[in-house]
């Protein structure tokens, strides 16, 4: 069964959070402000496909999300991005943005395009450090990611076309050169 036409929802990968962490030492009771600044969210991308059933897998799975990014750690590491996500769709698929009228039209074999971003990583408390301010204790929240509710078409060229009045034979010329019954 060939699905031509199909609504799907994908959402890109949250920020991590930041991280309230302080310094900690045997000689050093004061270290400061050592919060690790959260991941990014992983993005979601189409990548245009050979198969012309790839959207086939799109009849019962409607949602996708993209990894999300990991919080940040102490001593100031940062979170771990969210990994992105690839989906196939053939050559030849529309995808069209239903909430912004926005379009992208798959033409060639391997082409990627970026269609949700994800959220930026939060910052952890060693950026809010200041020469007043020596022991903050705030953080920032990872962003969210995009959502989009997407409608995905599939548009065939045909290499041939048969034309012609009715009763002349089109149907029986077809079954003859392709031993199928149309």
């Amino acid at each position: 069964m060939l699905v031509d036409e199909v609504e799907i929802k994908i959402r890109a990968g949250k920020g991590g959070d930041g991280r309230v962490s302080f310094r900690r030492e045997k000689y050093v009771p004061k270290g400061g402000p050592d919060g690790g600044d959260g991941g990014d969210g992983g993005d979601v991308y189409f990548v245009g496909v050979e198969d012309i059933t790839a959207l086939r897998r799109f009849r019962f799975q409607k949602e996708f999300s993209a990894e999300s990014g990991k919080s940040g750690g102490a001593n100031r590491k940062t979170g771990v991005s969210g990994k992105d996500l690839e989906i196939n769709v053939p050559v030849g698929t529309v995808i069209k943005d239903e909430n912004t009228e926005e379009m992208w039209e798959m033409r060639d074999l391997g082409e990627r395009f970026l269609i949700a971003k994800g959220g930026k990583g939060g910052r952890g408390n060693w950026h809010f450090k200041s020469a007043t301010h020596q022991t903050p204790r705030e953080f920032e929240e990872g962003g969210s990611g995009q959502e989009k509710d997407l409608f995905l078409e599939l548009r065939l060229i045909a290499d041939v076309g048969l034309i012609g009045l009715p009763s002349v034979g089109k149907s029986s010329l077809l079954n003859e050169l392709t031993k199928a019954h149309a």
